[in-house]
Formats: C-alpha cells, structure tokens, sequence
C-alpha cells in the first residue's frame, strides 16, 4: 500500500473514531472517547471499511498511555505490595480453571478439535498465542473470532459497569495525575519514559513499551521530580488511537465467522467472566482490594486497554498492569509446552504468523497490527 492511500486510510479512520467518541461523550458514556471509537471502528471494519492504524502511531500511543497511566500511581500503592503476591497466586488460580472449563465447553458443546479449543480458550496475550496455534492444526479463523470478541465484549461490558459502580463519573481532569510543569519536569519525564520503553522493547517484556513508560513516570511522580500532567488535548487523541486499534481487530472476512461463531464467543465470554469474578471475590474477601481494581486485574482482556480504564477510573493502574503482565508471562511460558504436545503442521509463513510474531509482544499485547 502506498503512502499516499495508507495516509488518507489512517485519516478516516482517525476522523470515523473521533466521531465514534465525540457521539458517546455526547450521550454521556463513561470512558466515552475510547468506548465509543472501539465501537465506531469495530462496526466499520465489519462492514468492509478499509481501516487502518500506523504502527508507530499505535506505538506513540502506548507511549502517551503509559506516562499517563504512570502519573495515576500514589504513595498509597507502596503499601498493598506486600498483598500483591497473594493476588497473583488468586488470579492465576482463576486462569487455570477459565481454560479448562473453557476448552471441555468448546469441545463438547460445538464439537471443536482440541487444538482449536485449547488456543482459543487461552484468555489474552492473544499475538503469543496465535504464533503458537499456527505451527498447529487449530483453525485460525475460529480462534482469532473468540479472542477478538472477548475483548469488545470485556471492553463493552466492563466500562458502563465500572461507570455506574464508581457513580456514573470518569475523572477526567486534564491536570490528573499532577500539574503543569517546567519544561525541564516534561523533558525529564519523557526522557526517562523513552528510555525505559526503549529497555522494554528490547527486552520484549510483555507490554514492554506501555510498561517501560509507566514504570518511569511512577517513578517521576512518586519521587516529585517531575508530577507533571499529560493534557486532555494529548491524552484524548490516545484514547481514540487506541479504540480503534481494538475496534479493527475483527475484519471483514471475519464477518460470517463472528455470526456463526457468536454462541461459543458469548459461552466463552461468559464462563471467562464467571470464573475471573469468582477468582475477584475471593481476592476481594481476603486481601480487601477495593473490586474495582480487582475487576480490571483479573478480566481476561489486554493489558493496554484496561491499564488505560483503570487510570480513568483512578483503580491503581499499576496493581492492574502488573496483574496483566503475570498472566501473560505464565501464558507465554505455558503455551510453547502445550503446542508441542499437539500435532503440528508445516505451513507456508502466512499473514497470521507475520503479524502475530512473538517479538511484537513488547510492543502489543492485545493482538495483530491493524491490517493494511
């Protein structure tokens, strides 16, 4: 694709994600800016719209996310860390059980191979798992559906939720998160921020890019070195990006699919959100972790999306990407073992595997690249 045509495929797309917004704030929607561009974009990628997202765009989005989600980060969080293990232990119990019941559902309800059922009953770090499931005899098309449809779903579901359970109000003051600084706090803060992204990336940690920024901006905010605020005039565009890079997981293609699809979407979709909830109270009984965070710590969804909801609802985004990032390393140890024991098949290097390869994990954890 042309830069010329790839520019003006990224224009509309940006302009059908702001309007998305724009009517969702308009109708007074928590998170309005990033629910209602999911929304918008999801639709129009389903009807045939060509859409489309640059991945340095998408990338200087994560980047913006982190700092923000960085600056949420309190004093008060220093002292929960000595629960947080505890809750690791809760939540990945809960993983477990997700895909367990998951796979014998899809497997004796719709009859699913146990290849299919297993990659797709996996909940997250969805790029990870597609890379593995295509060395398989899985079917992509079905996995791909799932996944992608558990997360509109979580996306869709959990936002109003956590907007009428906090009082139907998001903070969103454009001076959250601290103040408007020297430019010598905002070059210190960006500076650190790109330096620990940078590590993150090379690393390829999970998420590393939107964690590398977090974890710097923590540190400059928790430290007062820096307390400075990311505008709502930068921090709404990223909302946007960031919706419709959710929005344009599901393709056209994928259209016919997702209807014949959608009775084991919406099983697994709910035994996911049963079983985490079920996971969530326990942790909420034990350790008394407000349910909020605890909600966005263990949904089975990206950790992007759900840092970003837990900074607008001011839920300890750093308790919830941490919680995001252990799931997916158990995920990503767990997997490579589980697709040895299945039977594999040699395949030509198809458009899955390019755009799922595991060295874009740091990167993204949510799944492939917008299309071209």
């Amino acid at each position: 694709m042309s830069p010329a045509r790839a520019g003006v495929r990224f224009a509309a797309t940006l302009a059908l994600g702001t309007l998305g917004g724009a009517l969702a704030d308009l109708s007074g929607l928590p998170v309005a800016w990033l629910l209602g561009a999911t929304i918008t974009i999801a639709v129009a990628s389903l009807s045939g719209v060509p859409v489309f997202i640059p991945t340095r765009v998408r990338d200087v989005t994560f980047f913006i996310l982190g700092i923000q989600a960085g600056s949420g980060v309190t004093p008060d969080v220093v002292n929960q860390l000595a629960l947080w293990p505890l809750s690791f232990v809760i939540q990945m119990v809960g993983v477990a059980c997700v895909v367990v019941v998951t796979n014998a559902f899809l497997q004796r309800a719709f009859g699913w191979d146990r290849e299919t059922a297993l990659f797709a009953s996996l909940p997250g770090a969805l790029s990870f798992v597609l890379a593995a499931a295509s060395e398989t005899k899985a079917d992509m098309t079905r996995i791909i559906v799932v996944q992608s449809t558990r997360l509109l779903l979580l996306i869709g579901a959990l936002t109003p939720l956590l907007g009428w359970l906090e009082g139907g109000e998001v903070v969103n003051d454009g001076l959250r998160g601290g103040i408007v600084g020297s430019p010598l706090q905002y070059g210190l803060l960006i500076g650190s921020a790109l330096l620990l992204a940078w590590l993150g990336v090379r690393s390829r940690v999970p998420g590393g890019l939107i964690l590398g920024a977090l974890l710097a901006s923590a540190f400059m905010h928790g430290t007062e070195i820096a307390p400075v605020a990311i505008p709502t005039w930068i921090a709404t565009p990223a909302l946007i990006v960031l919706g419709c890079t959710i929005g344009a997981r599901l393709r056209r293609e994928d259209r016919n699919a997702m209807f014949q699809l959608l009775p084991a979407s919406l099983g697994a979709f709910a035994i996911g959100i049963v079983l985490s909830g079920l996971a969530g109270l326990t942790a909420l009984a034990l350790l008394g972790i407000s349910f909020g965070k605890i909600a966005l710590a263990y949904a089975p969804g990206a950790l992007e999306a759900l840092t970003v909801l837990a900074f607008q609802f001011d839920l300890d985004p750093a308790y919830v990407a941490a919680h995001h990032v252990v799931r997916f390393m158990c995920l990503a140890l767990v997997v490579p073992l589980l697709a040895k024991r299945l039977p594999r098949q040699r395949t030509e290097r198809n458009i899955v595997q390019r755009e799922a390869a595991p060295d874009a994990d740091a990167r993204d954890t949510s799944g492939p690249d917008t299309p071209a």
